[in-house]
């Protein structure tokens, strides 16, 4: 876990694949923005294509690279949660979050959650991925 929290944090643009409600993939960058209680959160609005896609079907995988070549592969269920202090961690940590949506309160800001998540860290050094269940 803690090497999956720490490539995502240290790479803050990942992109995110969803399949779209045409049942095409779409792919979008995203940010990871915490980890709490062994659960990988992230953010959207519930007012984006991507929230519709994610109701309907909630599978996702999301990928980013280091400068260094290395990569990583997520992915899992996504699940909506309505934690309040969740959403207050996301806001004390992430200035442009906060400056979108204003207050944890607003109705359109949603979080959701990682689960039977499953990561994938690679590189280019021939030794094998490191595989992680989180």
């Amino acid at each position: 876990m803690n090497e999956a929290v720490k490539f995502l944090t240290e790479n803050p643009v990942q992109y995110f694949a969803t399949i779209g409600l045409d049942g095409k993939p779409k792919v979008r960058p995203f940010q990871f923005m915490l980890e709490k209680n062994g659960k990988l959160y992230f953010c959207t609005n519930n007012q984006k294509d991507v929230y519709a896609q994610l109701a309907k079907c909630p599978y996702i995988e999301i990928s980013t690279s280091s400068p260094t070549f290395a990569w990583i592969r997520l992915n899992g269920k996504a699940v909506f949660s309505k934690d309040m202090e969740i959403k207050k961690a996301i806001f004390e940590t992430n200035g442009l979050v906060k400056s979108i949506y204003k207050t944890p309160e607003n109705p359109v800001f949603e979080i959701f959650y990682l689960e039977e998540a499953k990561a994938v860290i690679a590189d280019f050094s021939g030794n094998p991925p490191a595989e992680y269940t989180l």
